[in-house]
């Protein structure tokens, strides 16, 4: 069981989301006499994330256009996963490098057998060889935790809870004498933006098991905590740019990639650093530098 009780917490986020679905299924076969719409729109929304999932380490790796190293290349990295790799019992994964000066990094793959881990060239100039270890514990928890499974998911409900109320508020609902047009339109309104959040919080809540679990296994807790305070410095100087391919995989990213990324913002991706530092310390026992 996680100290911070995030495996019930994402539990509990996913049943709100099925329940704002069903709310919207409730509706529309009220207004329609039919379910099919809600069932056509599901169909869609499983398949696109079942591509999305198998695919995952390819589309992450081509929108940070990073290319694979041999440990002869880079036996930093090379060491450090393969220690942990080892101490989890789990498979080495393919190693990536992005040549920006972003400093983040990510780890992907839909299972410990199809996983890869990706250091941008910026982290790379910035952390030193323990932070850097902090960092890929954490990446390699992604991984080991099924998260890639756990956010596509969580996409795919919201992505179709998005899709049928744009569908209500477009068609109107269809049968209007069994519809209730004010429910309709708030839930048309509403429900996205509640799946949206919804789905963000599922990623927020992970990015603290990640950093707890990573910190495990690792055994140093301000070794991530130090690394995250030199990210979120680093993201400001050289934040990524905000095109589409970017905002999709920044999700995975350990840390928001983008300059102001508004920790505090209802629709941030991650938690706020200084959250996540103060989780880390407490798992130390004493603040950074002490």
């Amino acid at each position: 069981m996680h100290h911070h009780f995030n495996g019930l917490k994402t539990a509990a986020l996913f049943g709100v989301l099925w329940a704002v679905l069903l709310g919207i299924g409730a509706i529309i076969s009220a207004g329609t006499n039919s379910a099919a719409p809600l069932w056509i729109f599901s169909l869609i929304g499983v398949g696109t994330t079942a591509y999305g999932y198998w695919n995952s380490d390819k589309i992450a790796i081509r929108s940070m256009q990073a290319y694979p190293v041999t440990e002869a290349q880079a036996p930093g990295i090379f060491q450090i996963v393969r220690e942990l790799s080892v101490k989890a019992n789990q498979p080495m994964p393919a190693i990536y490098i992005s040549p920006t000066q972003a400093p983040n990094a990510f780890a992907t793959g839909r299972n410990p057998k199809h996983a890869a881990v990706c250091c941008t060239e910026g982290i790379l100039n910035i952390l030193d060889e323990r932070e850097l270890r902090g960092v890929l514990g954490h990446e390699l928890m992604h991984v080991y935790n099924r998260d890639i499974l756990t956010s596509s998911v969580a996409a795919a409900v919201a992505g179709v809870i998005t899709s049928v109320a744009q569908m209500m508020l477009f068609f109107g609902g269809g049968d209007r004498r069994n519809a209730n047009p004010i429910a309709m339109i708030a839930m048309a309104i509403l429900a996205p933006m509640a799946a949206s959040m919804i789905q963000l919080a599922i990623s927020r809540t992970r990015e603290y098991d990640a950093d707890e679990d990573g910190a495990k296994l690792t055994d140093d807790p301000l070794a991530l905590a130090s690394a995250l305070r030199k990210l979120e410095v680093g993201v400001q100087r050289a934040p990524l740019p905000q095109e589409q391919n970017l905002v999709n995989a920044s999700h995975m990213m350990i840390a928001n990639p983008f300059a102001n990324g508004g920790a505090k913002n209802l629709f941030a991706t991650h938690p706020p650093m200084s959250e996540r530092i103060a989780r880390l310390e407490k798992m130390a026992g004493r603040p950074l530098g002490h």
